[in-house]
């Protein structure tokens, strides 16, 4: 008996301090809970994008700084004393049908107007064929991107402009009465004056097909400076989008400012066009490396390429002939200190690999935005306009094989053991109706573009149009893949051109990819994990692209391909309290660089720029950007076995102070 009352008191005792434990937890969880306010998820971003909603920010010299060596250069395209007006009496008309994207028809506009001051013809007004195959769209040909009459008006002292042929001439023109020529990018001046002047005179009208992203040369003698300034006119003055399109880009850029942080443009450059020609198609995956590779075979097939079909893309990676992924971008942007929440605008109308391929940028920055984040869908439509309807694509399934077929397939098969017979047919799904999904298992050839497809390279040209206008006022630009080697334009050397045309001092990044790609491959075993060491040379290499040195590195690739990317010294002046440059020339022995004219007395109130390695300082203590970046802690580094953790780096952006 005394043992079972010992147990009983022992489980009494034990069942009272449980009760006791309760309570006293219970009370304490109560009073601990009183200043907790419950978890709320907050959106990034105003939903409505009204202004004054965003905090305002004040803005990082280091990151969003001007760059002090460049700020002596002022855009000054106006013709000189020696040029005069066209004659009022030209050599007759040249009208021009353009094909291609968006920067390929830029380039393509200037360069006819050019053309037209250099044979003295008037000028048609070109005719946009992206916008005229589309099928339904009402806005006609050049209208549908331009202003027509800002376009004519502005250039009235360069070259006469019309809008349409005579109507006796017009007429001759349905007959093919007219010779018609397809001048290549490369067609030098000479060509033009002697072999299509005289066909000029004698016929009154001929006919250019430009489908090359361009029609006269890039470099040009001194001699025809005011040629090259008549470009930039035409370019950066005349070439104005319809008003509802500047009117919605422009809206854009303002929700973007109403946010309170300044905001950075980035075009990955991933086009199928571009990957094929430098073959880079082993740096996608699955179906996107066969489609790469049909496009590729295309070309050789019609002889705009002379290589082999296939090749070692990551060999081509090294000599930087491919585009820097969205991933790499992504960690170059945070080496250089830019916090998860900076506002990134996702430019380029067509991104080839999708989506997926912009995963790993999305999730090192949060605020990564396109033109779908900031234009309501009813906002693109009006843009468009009214078109009328397409029918629907309907799947057809490929024809069924005779017996007779069967058979040679079957003789035509190998040696034996012959292949199994091919499984019961299965259902075909939806998704396997549409795209490439229907053709590339089917047949060795790209089908012809359908009526959808062709509206839909309309709808690029708008899109397009609209990431120009935001990509000019973005406080920096960082280019994914430009200057490709293809001798095409392309969307990132235009807007570069124009930010060096507009605000040469602007923070424009221009990375060198082969020097990019081998900082890369040091660590490509362990990219998040990088050394110290390593952080810096990223640092200086970019901070570098961004200040002469990189300028004119630059200019020796871009300026030979297309003018407009590099419109120094042609079409910019510097002020005379500036330090003289350094003179650089190109392998033509003409000067690409120092030899711009001296800028008129109202135009000297740009600041001496400093003295400096690189041009990239902090106003505060005059030290460069990469020697006192902040967001590496050396220490930290030091104890990691000299290795930048940049997880940890990242996230410790929470904690940072914005007006830091």
């Amino acid at each position: 008996m005394p043992f079972v009352t010992k147990i009983k008191w022992v489980v009494l005792s034990v069942i009272t301090l449980s009760v006791a434990s309760i309570i006293i937890h219970l009370s304490l969880a109560k009073l601990w809970t009183v200043n907790i306010v419950p978890y709320r998820a907050i959106a990034s971003f105003p939903g409505d994008f009204s202004p004054g909603l965003g905090r305002q920010v004040v803005k990082n010299k280091k990151l969003w700084g001007s760059i002090k060596s460049l700020e002596a250069l002022q855009p000054s395209s106006n013709a000189r004393s020696n040029y005069t007006d066209p004659k009022e009496r030209s050599n007759g008309f040249i009208y021009a049908k353009v094909f291609g994207g968006f920067e390929k028809i830029r380039s393509s506009i200037c360069d006819l107007v050019a053309i037209s001051r250099l044979l003295n013809a008037t000028l048609i007004i070109p005719e946009i064929q992206e916008s005229i195959r589309s099928k339904g769209i009402r806005f006609k040909s050049f209208s549908y991107l331009y202003d027509e009459d800002q376009f004519i008006t502005y250039l009235k002292h360069d070259v006469i402009i019309a809008k349409t042929l005579p109507e006796s001439l017009m007429e001759r023109r349905k007959r093919n009465e007219f010779p018609t020529f397809r001048p290549t990018s490369s067609a030098s001046p000479n060509f033009y004056i002697q072999e299509l002047l005289p066909k000029l005179k004698k016929s009154k009208v001929i006919g250019l097909i430009i489908s090359n992203g361009g029609a006269l040369q890039s470099v040009l003698p001194p001699t025809m400076a005011e040629i090259q300034r008549l470009r930039c006119r035409v370019s950066f003055q005349a070439l104005q989008f319809r008003s509802e399109i500047q009117m919605l880009g422009h809206r854009m850029v303002n929700k973007l400012r109403s946010l309170g942080q300044p905001f950075l443009a980035y075009h990955p450059g991933l086009l199928r066009e571009s990957l094929a020609y430098n073959g880079c198609a082993e740096l996608f995956q699955d179906v996107h490396t066969e489609l790469i590779q049909h496009r590729r075979a295309q070309m050789i097939k019609d002889k705009i390429l002379n290589e082999d079909l296939n090749v070692d893309s990551h060999l081509q990676r090294d000599k930087g002939l491919c585009p820097l992924m969205p991933e790499e971008v992504g960690i170059l942007l945070r080496v250089m200190g830019y916090p998860s929440k900076t506002i990134i605008y996702l430019a380029g109308s067509e991104i080839f690999g999708g989506q997926r391929v912009l995963i790993p940028l999305r999730s090192m920055f949060m605020n990564t935005l396109d033109r779908t984040s900031l234009c309501s869908e009813k906002e693109m439509s009006d843009l468009v306009g009214p078109e009328t309807p397409l029918p629907q694509n309907i799947f057809r399934s490929p024809p069924e094989k005779s017996e007779e077929e069967l058979k040679k397939e079957w003789k035509r098969a190998g040696p034996r053991p012959r292949p199994l017979p091919p499984p019961p047919n299965r259902p075909i799904y939806q998704h396997e109706k549409e795209g490439w999904y229907g053709w590339i298992n089917e047949t060795p050839l790209e089908p012809d573009p359908s009526p959808m497809d062709l509206r839909m390279k309309a709808h690029r040209l708008l899109w397009d149009a609209l990431d120009y206008i935001v990509s000019l006022e973005a406080d920096a630009f960082f280019p994914g893949f430009n200057n490709d080697g293809s001798g095409w334009p392309d969307f990132s050397s235009l807007v570069m051109g124009h930010r060096l045309y507009e605000t040469a001092s602007s923070r424009t990044y221009r990375p060198d990819r082969k020097v990019v790609a081998e900082l890369f491959n040091m660590i490509r075993e362990n990219l998040y994990h990088p050394k110290h060491n390593w952080t810096i040379l990223v640092q200086e290499h970019l901070n570098k692209s961004m200040s002469e040195e990189g300028l004119i590195r630059q200019s020796l690739l871009s300026k030979p391909a297309m003018f407009l990317s590099h419109p120094l010294p042609e079409c910019s002046c510097r002020v005379a309290s500036a330090n003289v440059a350094n003179h650089v020339r190109g392998e033509d022995g003409q000067l690409i660089y120092g030899g711009e004219d001296i800028c008129p007395k109202w135009m000297q109130h740009a600041k001496k720029p400093s003295s400096g390695k690189d041009g990239v300082k902090s106003e505060d203590d005059g030290v460069p950007d990469y020697e006192s970046n902040d967001f590496v802690d050396e220490s930290e580094s030091d104890k990691n076995g000299g290795k930048t953790d940049l997880s940890q780096i990242w996230d410790q952006d929470e904690e940072m102070d914005p007006n830091d």
